[in-house]
């Protein structure tokens, strides 16, 4: 099944720049889908050290599995994403599933299976067979090259309508160095970790256990703070990779995330992370608005983000954003819902500039008119003041449309 590039897709791509020290390769390995690439591998010339985060899902994938164990090594030399098979419920054949890519990869690239890290997204319960693309794996590692970023972005996308693809530069000790990014989401998508795959590189010398503190910090008002359907993927799989070629241009290696040296690095990190998990709401299956929900006035931050998941993913809440009906109603009916400390006489409620709601009732100088035209924007700003405290959070979702629903009725077919 074919679809219409997002309305919200970006006007001009980001150009990723290479990262010395990685390589990159993909190929049409007919998994689901036919004249178009599903296989990515990316190769390390040296052992880079890698951070990761994982799907909460009781039924993790195969992949997802051996990420987690491969993980604790700290260094990774392969990395293999598949799309059109999740490989997730898929039993004992998952897991010899895996270990033969794994072991083709690093056979491939000339290290230990312990340092191969794997992705599959598509379907889940199908048996991905890794006959049909183990073998291309060692012309792809000997073909792999630098600057092949966007090739990698769309080798992962399922129902994706366009790549996702971020960079960005930061000083470490007054060395510039590069953070690239891509991602994969549709649907799906939940803030349970990351959202579906996201992949990460950069050329400074950044110790593991350093890389994946600074990850989790990240990932919380960025891709834990992104939904489009509130259902959370067997598969979702963030890794983050540090080449360490910086090195060789005098960037220092740096071993504790909180040396004061990371301060930029850190802050363009939480910038692209963002920037990813916000093209991946804005692909949502068959969006045409973005919402951007923000509540203020919580008891703390945790209770601000369980409210404003509550609007992000309320159905009413969605559907009213399709049809640009400036309907208050539902964002008081989301707040109520969310099991969270409210106060209705206090509650303040805005559609972008316009306050539609205050005191615990309809704004005495409302304008649907005025609410009307924001809603026909393709971002929707809703922000929520509780008036109950200090707490405040972000999330980021889209509408409900009909589309949604023939995506996802057909989506096997």
């Amino acid at each position: 099944m074919t679809h219409t590039v997002s309305p919200l897709a970006p006007a001009a791509f980001a150009a990723l720049p290479a990262i010395p020290g990685l390589r990159i390769a993909t190929a049409e390995a007919g998994i689901k889908y036919k004249n178009r690439t599903d296989l990515l591998m990316m190769v390390f010339d040296r052992p880079a050290s890698v951070a990761g985060v994982f799907t909460r899902s009781k039924c993790p994938s195969a992949p997802v599995d051996l990420c987690r164990t491969n993980l604790a090594g700290g260094t990774a030399r392969a990395l293999v994403v598949n799309s059109g098979n999740a490989n997730a419920f898929t039993g004992k054949r998952g897991r010899e599933s895996t270990r033969a890519t794994a072991e083709a990869a690093a056979k491939a690239a000339c290290c230990e299976p312990s340092e191969v890290f794997l992705a599959s997204t598509g379907v889940i319960g199908e048996p991905l067979d890794a006959g049909r693309f183990a073998h291309l794996l060692s012309g792809l590692a000997g073909s792999a090259e630098e600057d092949r970023w966007r090739a990698a972005a769309e080798a992962i996308m399922t129902t994706d309508t366009y790549p996702k693809v971020a960079t960005a530069t930061a000083a470490i000790d007054g060395v510039d160095v590069t953070i690239n990014g891509i991602a994969k989401g549709a649907g799906m998508i939940a803030p349970d970790m990351a959202t579906m795959l996201s992949f990460l590189a950069t050329d400074a010398a950044i110790a593991a256990p350093a890389l994946q503190a600074m990850l989790r910090e990240a990932v919380e008002p960025s891709f834990n703070s992104v939904t489009v359907d509130s259902d959370t993927s067997t598969s979702d799989t963030l890794l983050f990779f540090a080449t360490g070629d910086a090195r060789d241009r005098g960037c220092p290696e740096i071993s504790d995330a909180a040396d004061p040296r990371l301060e930029a690095f850190r802050a363009a990190l939480g910038a692209l992370l963002l920037d990813l998990a916000r093209q991946v709401a804005r692909d949502g299956e068959g969006a045409r608005k973005e919402i951007i929900v923000t509540v203020e006035g919580a008891a703390s931050d945790a209770a601000a983000k369980r409210i404003a998941l509550s609007i992000a993913n309320s159905p009413l809440v969605k559907t009213a954003v399709a049809g640009e009906d400036a309907n208050w109603g539902r964002v008081v009916m989301a707040v109520g819902k969310a099991g969270e400390e409210a106060d209705r006489d206090r509650l303040a409620i805005h559609f972008g500039e316009v306050r539609v709601a205050v005191d615990g009732e309809r704004d005495p100088d409302y304008s649907e008119q005025a609410a009307s035209a924001v809603m026909q924007r393709a971002e929707i700003p809703i922000k929520v003041e509780l008036g109950l405290g200090s707490g405040r959070w972000t999330v980021y979702g889209c509408d409900l449309t009909k589309e949604y629903v023939a995506i996802n009725g057909d989506y096997r077919s």
